[in-house]
């Protein structure tokens, strides 16, 4: 008898709305602090600066504002683990609105900050008019509104790593926002690589079986792979290299099966 399909994780929606909210209004408070030299630095996402960077953090939130006032759509084209590898397709879109949306707030000096003070806002109220199970129109077809809110903790999270990296900010990571984002990337590489040979471990948020293989079922798993959340965040989305994470000891792997290089990242 073949093994039973296991259940999709769930995600609580009020904690994942309030972590979209409390990380974007961190970001929002970073940005503010950012100097002209600053927003002028290149960052580790090919040709884009840091003020290009903060654009495309609003464009990702504002994905709910747009979605929540247009009509619903007649049917749900993407479930929520389907979300991280339909990501690669639209990279070329996502870039030309980006590169839109930051020669627009580079018309003024106080652009991206009223730019980012309009985004809370129309996110908020966008979030009280619309229930969980509200089909939203995005460029990935339609998606349940609560399935579209986890993806946005990827993003926010993501991109608030790489704003760190690109300016020396430390700005601070919502515990909830930072859970669902290794979660669902944790599951997509359980999807990419489907078996129960290797156990993936991020504590405190995250264990995963992967890999075909024989399957552990009991005591010691014979390979895992252990990592902190915000390592495997960079290793899920191509940040950090495979050898990288095991030369600074910051990825730990055992057994002859504990090596996922061939198949990360996991988002696009």
């Amino acid at each position: 008898m073949p093994p039973a399909k296991k259940r999709p994780r769930a995600y609580d929606p009020a904690k994942t709305r309030a972590a979209v909210l409390a990380q974007f209004d961190h970001v929002r408070q970073g940005v503010l602090t950012l100097t002209p030299e600053q927003l002028r630095r290149p960052t580790r996402l090919g040709e884009w600066t840091v003020r290009e960077l903060a654009a495309h953090i609003t464009m990702a939130v504002r994905s709910v504002v747009r979605g929540v006032a247009e009509p619903p759509p007649a049917t749900r084209d993407l479930t929520l683990l389907e979300w991280p590898l339909a990501t690669r397709k639209f990279a070329g879109d996502v870039d030309h609105d980006t590169r839109e949306i930051a020669e627009a707030a580079a018309d003024t000096p106080g652009a991206l900050a009223a730019l980012y003070e309009e985004t809370g806002r129309q996110l908020a109220d966008a979030l009280v008019a619309a229930p969980d199970e509200r089909l939203i129109t995005t460029r990935f077809g339609g998606v349940r509104l609560a399935d579209f809110l986890v993806t946005r903790t990827v993003e926010l999270i993501v991109h608030t790593d790489d704003l760190n990296d690109a300016t020396g900010l430390t700005v601070p990571y919502d515990r909830q926002a930072l859970a669902a984002c290794t979660r669902l990337l944790a599951d997509a590489l359980a999807v990419k690589a489907p078996g129960g040979s290797v156990e993936v471990r991020v504590p405190p948020y995250a264990v995963v079986q992967c890999v075909e293989g024989p399957r552990h079922t009991r005591g010691t798993p014979p390979n895992v792979v252990e990592t902190d959340p915000l390592t495997w965040v960079r290793l899920a989305t191509g940040r950090t290299t495979w050898s990288e994470g095991l030369s600074t000891a910051q990825v730990r792997a055992s057994g002859e099966r504990a090596d996922l290089s061939a198949h990360l990242p996991v988002l696009g």
